[in-house]
């Protein structure tokens, strides 16, 4: 029984670290987005920087919650919090991909 907790209890460290690692680089995103080497140049642009932010601020939200539930609980992850972070993951990998986007729509003004 003490082995289950053991592999749950390293599970769930393993998705706080993965979580955090995950948290610093969309952080060094954000702050690549509001550098002068990314300013739009058109509509459209304005468009995706605006929703890059408001996305930005949503997953950091989002990241907050779920670390504070997470370290509340220390034995397993509860089935609502795991589809949450599911989530949380699919939208962390939508974001790159869209600044990828945003950062190829303003590298070819420049």
């Amino acid at each position: 029984m003490s082995d289950i907790l053991e592999n749950s209890t390293y599970q769930i460290q393993e998705l706080l670290v993965r979580m955090e690692r995950n948290n610093k680089l969309i952080q060094r995103l954000a702050e690549k987005l509001s550098s002068y080497t990314c300013e739009p140049h058109d509509y459209s642009c304005f468009e995706k920087l605006y929703e890059l932010k408001r996305s930005f601020k949503r997953y950091t939200t989002d990241q907050k919650h779920i670390m504070d539930r997470l370290k509340q609980k220390t034995k397993q992850i509860p089935e609502d919090l795991d589809k949450e972070i599911e989530r949380h993951f699919t939208h962390f990998r939508q974001l790159e991909k869209d600044m990828d986007s945003y950062l190829l729509d303003t590298d070819k003004y420049s």
